[in-house]
């Protein structure tokens, strides 16, 4: 950890003081980028994407659940994977005691994965998410939100992803997708982010940034540094020792 002076009460408030003045900027700077966010024009959304869900196989438009906005988790969990990204899986951690919350503000929350749903509902009982769920394997929504890559693409080892060409060298990446649903009962897509446009949506992060190691990583410069599934940290610290 980085060697820290000592001082009195009165030169650290006046160190704070100087760093606040950074942190509003800052505050006002991100204030002013969401609302840019939220004036990104719109597309619609053309497409009759039908989804393989719980309760059986559902639209685009039943995954709204009646609200007029919705979050779209793209879940790395491809058809012949094991078990869920832990990347993935961080965020998702961060997910279900906030489900009550976006509700109220008319928003739903549905994460989506190419793989079947026999395995997706297998990976998430093991986790005990209790988020909705539902399998994109038997549509193009995956490739069309370029979270998912064809054997030709991997081949390559290059497709697009995260608004450019990038070295890929794997079938699914993460990402989350928003739309909106009219009165006409008309789809846009209004945003998409990827890469590390995922951090926002972990809290993890805005606490360890505020503590005196920070985020600890040096290995991958990522959470793949020290992220693991939930249930497996008492396993990899056993391994450790």
């Amino acid at each position: 950890m980085e060697q820290h002076p000592i001082v009195s009460q009165e030169e650290w408030l006046a160190a704070r003081t100087e760093l606040l003045r950074k942190e509003k900027e800052f505050t006002r700077a991100r204030d002013r980028l969401s609302a840019e966010r939220r004036a990104l024009p719109w597309v619609k959304v053309e497409k009759n994407y039908v989804f393989d869900g719980p309760g059986g196989r559902e639209t685009l438009a039943d995954l709204f659940g009646g609200r007029k906005q919705l979050i779209v988790k793209h879940f790395m969990l491809g058809p012949d994977w094991s078990e869920g990204c832990v990347g993935c899986s961080f965020e998702l951690d961060h997910v279900d005691g906030i489900l009550v919350h976006l509700a109220q503000q008319d928003i739903s929350y549905v994460v989506v994965s190419r793989g079947p749903l026999a395995k997706i509902e297998a990976f998430q009982r093991r986790m005990g998410w209790h988020v909705k769920w539902v399998s994109s394997g038997a549509n193009d929504f995956n490739y069309d939100f370029h979270v998912s890559f064809t054997p030709d693409e991997i081949a390559q080892g290059e497709a697009y992803y995260n608004y450019g060409m990038c070295k890929i060298g794997i079938d699914e990446m993460s990402g989350r997708s928003v739309f909106y649903k009219d009165d006409n009962g008309e789809i846009f897509h209004t945003y998409s982010s990827y890469g590390r446009g995922g951090e926002d949506h972990l809290g993890a992060y805005r606490l360890l940034d505020i503590v005196p190691n920070g985020r600890t990583e040096t290995i991958n410069g990522n959470l793949t540094d020290w992220v693991r599934h939930h249930d497996r940290y008492e396993a990899t610290a056993k391994a450790e020792r």
